[in-house]
């Protein structure tokens, strides 16, 4: 609340009513004036903007570079008919694999348990290991290959497996288990058949 002065003239309080009261002592603050935004966040935000649009501009002229290679050929055949172009790209573009038989594999025996039992024979729990006699760039990554072995030297004959090949390195199998007529038994393997599925 302001201090009101009372001039000493005043006769009655009824006067008092009727004074207006006198601004204060000091003079009125000036309005402040508004508040400047900070304008900080507005370029940090500005340069972000900026660097991200450098990243994706830079990843886009990386992918367009990779995409070049096959492009001016196509561009070069522009005389030829479409249907020719578009044979030409494609056939540009798509990648050629070996195709994997027999020959493309190595395959040995792990013995991963044994247990003989005298001139009974063994039971034995066998994995194939398989190594790939070719570059493994060379296969089809999106193919899956079922290698067929031949196991030899069970008491019953030859066991029959199937191991799978994806992705050009994962190999999938179940292991094997054999009984042997004696602990001298010999047992080999070879492979028999590679299909590719996809």
């Amino acid at each position: 609340m302001s201090a009101v002065t009372i001039p000493r003239t005043l006769k009655s309080w009824g006067d008092i009513m009727s004074i207006t009261p006198l601004p204060p002592a000091f003079p009125p603050s000036a309005p402040s004036a508004p508040l400047k935004k900070n304008r900080t966040n507005a370029i940090i935000i500005g340069a972000a903007v900026a660097v991200i649009a450098a990243i994706v501009g830079t990843g886009v002229v990386v992918v367009q570079s990779r995409d070049d290679d096959s492009k001016p050929s196509a561009a070069a055949s522009a005389s030829s008919t479409p249907d020719a172009d578009v044979t030409d790209a494609a056939a540009d573009t798509e990648p050629t694999y070996t195709t994997l038989d027999a020959g493309s594999f190595s395959i040995d025996l792990k013995t991963k348990s044994r247990q003989c039992f005298g001139s009974a024979g063994c039971n034995l729990t066998v994995e194939p290991d398989l190594t790939l006699a070719v570059d493994s760039g060379s296969v089809d990554p999106d193919a899956v290959y079922e290698i067929t072995y031949e196991i030899h030297g069970d008491e019953s004959g030859p066991v029959i497996e199937t191991a799978e090949l994806s992705e050009r390195t994962s190999l999938n199998y179940t292991p094997t288990l054999i009984q042997t007529a004696s602990a001298s038994t010999k047992v080999s393997v070879e492979i028999t058949d590679v299909t590719a599925q996809g």
